[in-house]
């Protein structure tokens, strides 16, 4: 599967975005998805999953509550809704795709991850 992901752009704090993943191929509703980013001189590091049908979700603690992943499996879309933007979130943003069920990610773990888009890059200003 290749994906595509879009959206990022430059944001003052408190705005919001939404990130889209597009995805090609017939079988995207089979595909666990997850969001990771990397700031400027850090490690890329995970910030929500969905499962296949979208019935389950997964964010990591510092994301809980103002992050949330969705899936359209009709448009093959992955998104991503990001509320009151902080400077901190300044990143690459990436879309990531696994053959893997959802039970067999039992962490946040970047290995998990088979397919990855080219990153979008959202910046927050102060």
């Amino acid at each position: 599967v290749q994906l595509q992901a879009f959206g990022g752009g430059l944001v003052q704090a408190g705005g919001s975005l939404r990130l889209s993943c597009a995805a090609s191929g017939r079988t995207f509703s089979r595909y666990v998805m997850g969001w990771f980013r990397q700031a400027p001189g850090k490690e890329r590091e995970f910030v929500a999953a969905i499962s296949g049908s979208g019935g389950s979700t997964y964010y990591t603690d510092s994301a809980k509550g103002r992050f949330t992943i969705s899936r359209d499996n009709a448009k093959n879309t992955v998104y991503l809704q990001i509320n009151s933007l902080k400077p901190e979130d300044t990143a690459v943003y990436y879309c990531a795709a696994t053959h893997r069920s959802w039970i067999q990610i039992t962490g946040p773990s970047s290995l998990y991850y088979d397919y990855w888009g080219q990153g979008t890059l959202v910046t927050v200003s102060s």
